[in-house]
């Protein structure tokens, strides 16, 4: 007897071939799987695609019974109890590699946006309260600028590429510093996390929200940073402590903000709605159809690694495994 898949939300299709050649796949007849339904069904699964920025909680997780397997739609996994899935024995895996290209160009596009006031001068334009001149709606250039990336994982690698063809310097904080070799041939100089904050005129986010980067850059942190720096945030709205972010912004001590992700989401604050040095993106880093389908191809052949080989390339708790 086939095991059977449990797929949450409709994605797309084309990246579930291979998964419904082995397995016994059910899809959603609408856009996701309600928690109430979810809570009946799930105890019939031997595995499940969990979808990125919908919760898949404890109490359900604990009647997963048959479960061997949640294969996460998205590099993020803080949608998932993690440590209650390896207490259960069950693997937790991810999909990073497919999320890479198209976050570091948002992150680029949102950094952009922001500086050269696109989304400003749209809005304006439209409704007739542009004004138009030589030295009206100046933002400022990219190229020249430093470029802080906290986290330089392989999103912030890819990030760093793209702001250094565009004449940026790169300087960044990680957990584990590059060696020397691969620094050098990024052209990226590792600073501390204080200088981070001190020396960038851009600081980008490229790092997983965990219980050490909850509110990583806080009022402390903003305090640092030069009155004219931006933050772009691609990663997770809690890595910035959303309420220290706005009064610093509302008091001019950053000049702006570019946010694809939000401490509550959906929830936006209206506060960031209404200021125009602010860019907002309803956290669409990876939303291109061509990632979409990548990861679904991707999580699908995380889960039909497992049940076929027994491992899979993209373990969140490997000691599953062992």
């Amino acid at each position: 007897m086939k095991k059977k898949i449990l797929i949450t939300y409709c994605i797309p299709e084309e990246g579930l071939h291979e998964l419904r050649k082995h397995f016994e796949v059910y899809y959603p007849n609408k856009l996701n799987i309600p928690l109430d339904e979810l809570s009946d069904i799930i105890g019939d699964y031997d595995g499940v695609m969990a979808v990125f920025g919908n919760s898949f909680p404890e109490e359900i997780l604990k009647k997963a019974k048959k479960l061997k397997i949640i294969s996460n739609y998205g590099a993020g996994v803080d949608n998932i109890p993690v440590e209650l899935a390896t207490r259960m024995s069950i693997l937790v895996t991810n999909t990073p590699d497919a999320v890479t290209e198209s976050t570091a160009e948002h992150a680029i596009a949102l950094m952009m946006a922001l500086m050269r006031r696109i989304p400003e001068c749209d809005r304006k334009l439209r409704v007739g309260d542009i004004r138009w001149g030589v030295m009206e709606n100046l933002g400022r250039n990219l190229f020249g600028k430093t470029l802080g990336i906290l986290g330089l994982g392989k999103i912030g690698k890819a990030t760093a590429k793209r702001a250094i063809s565009l004449g940026m310097k790169v300087i960044y904080y990680s957990r584990r510093r590059l060696d020397t070799l691969e620094e050098n041939n990024l052209q990226v100089q590792h600073v501390s996390l204080d200088e981070l904050y001190v020396q960038s005129d851009i600081l980008s986010l490229h790092t997983p929200l965990t219980a050490e980067t909850h509110h990583l850059v806080d009022e402390k942190a903003i305090r640092l940073m030069k009155k004219t720096a931006v933050l772009v945030n691609t990663a997770r709205g809690a890595v910035i402590d959303e309420k220290a972010m706005i009064n610093a912004l509302k008091q001019g001590r950053i000049s702006g903000a570019a946010l694809d992700v939000f401490e509550y989401e959906p929830s936006v604050p209206k506060e960031l709605l209404q200021m125009e040095n602010v860019v907002l993106a309803p956290h669409t880093g990876t939303a291109t159809m061509e990632t979409r389908i990548e990861i679904a191809r991707i999580a699908s052949k995380n889960i039909i690694d497992f049940f076929l080989t027994g491992k899979t390339e993209y373990p969140v708790n490997p000691e599953v495994l062992e």
